[in-house]
């Protein structure tokens, strides 16, 4: 069974909160990515998160999430280098990868899995050419740990995705903007092989 991730961006929904849970309630993890906010508000708002869904990962933020009793990370690759010696609290830890070299060093160096992207063309980058499934291909033979997609991801593409070898996909705006979550989820049929 592939998984499906939910990365945030409260941007993108007029009701954050009442959409996290929506989420949460459809039985998907969330990444709490919202690494605009400073330290302190990012804190505040994942407490509020956290009261609301139990399979929230905290992101960039490794202070917060320890003060918080988080035991789910979510780092950049350079974060992770920097500070992998020091996440034994933590009982998950996910990094984002823009190659297969990163992708097994992420491994190496303890990550329990790895976000690759971005695969398809999306807003969040906007301008940036897609690395598309060959990247994403090669990163997936390069390592053990679970490779999810990540990077204008919908309904149409995931299931390429998957065949690529991803143990599933992440999902920003497509769950941020939709109009009925459960459907979209529905949707997806990534199940269906």
């Amino acid at each position: 069974m592939y998984k499906i991730i939910s990365v945030t961006n409260r941007k993108q929904c007029s009701d954050f909160l009442g959409r996290v849970k929506e989420i949460s309630n459809c039985g998907i993890e969330i990444i709490l990515r919202e690494k605009d906010l400073p330290e302190a508000e990012y804190e505040k708002l994942a407490a509020e998160v956290m009261k609301i869904c139990s399979t929230v990962t905290l992101h960039t933020y490794i202070n917060a999430a320890k003060r918080l009793g988080c035991k789910k990370i979510h780092l950049s690759m350079p974060i992770f280098r920097e500070h992998y010696i020091n996440l034994n609290e933590f009982d998950t830890i996910g990094v984002s990868v823009h190659s297969a070299d990163e992708a097994a060093e992420a491994e190496r160096l303890g990550a329990s899995y790895v976000t690759a992207g971005h695969i398809f063309a999306t807003d969040c980058k906007k301008g940036v050419p897609p690395r598309g499934l060959e990247f994403l291909r090669g990163v997936c033979e390069k390592v053990k740990i679970p490779v999810y997609a990540i990077g204008g991801i919908n309904a149409e593409n995931a299931k390429s995705a998957v065949g690529a070898g991803a143990d599933g996909v992440c999902i920003m705006s497509a769950l941020m903007k939709c109009a009925d979550v459960r459907g979209f989820i529905e949707s997806m049929s990534l199940w269906e092989q």
